[in-house]
């Protein structure tokens, strides 16, 4: 994703802007307190995600990060990933940019038996 997301300040108050002219699909996760999803990677699609609301870490590659409502993340395209929601639970805005498939899922560790072996 070349285009990286920014605000704009307006007399009402502001807005954040994530795309521009490039297709996307964007999902709200809600994960549930305690949760997390798989380490896992995409082959065809970068993510973007928007923190709204709750507690928790994102993980990518080699870094760990405490989340709080309004922080914003980037996975790179191949880059491991998970999110783990903390004791509020965590809900967050992706915006993928790239070849979209819901397949295009590689899990390298899952604790609801997902991954492939």
């Amino acid at each position: 994703m070349e285009f990286k997301p920014f605000t704009i300040e307006r007399p009402w108050g502001q807005f954040r802007q994530l795309t521009y002219n490039s297709p996307s699909t964007v999902k709200v996760h809600r994960v549930k307190p305690g949760e997390e999803t798989s380490w896992q990677s995409h082959t065809k699609r970068e993510e973007f995600w928007h923190i709204v609301e709750g507690d928790g870490k994102v993980l990518i590659e080699d870094k760990e990060y405490d989340v709080a409502p309004g922080a914003e993340y980037c996975a790179p395209v191949g880059a491991k990933h998970r999110w783990i929601a903390g004791l509020s639970g965590m809900i967050l805005v992706e915006v993928a940019t790239g070849d979209f498939d819901e397949e295009d899922i590689i899990r390298y560790e899952d604790k609801y038996g997902r991954a492939k072996k």
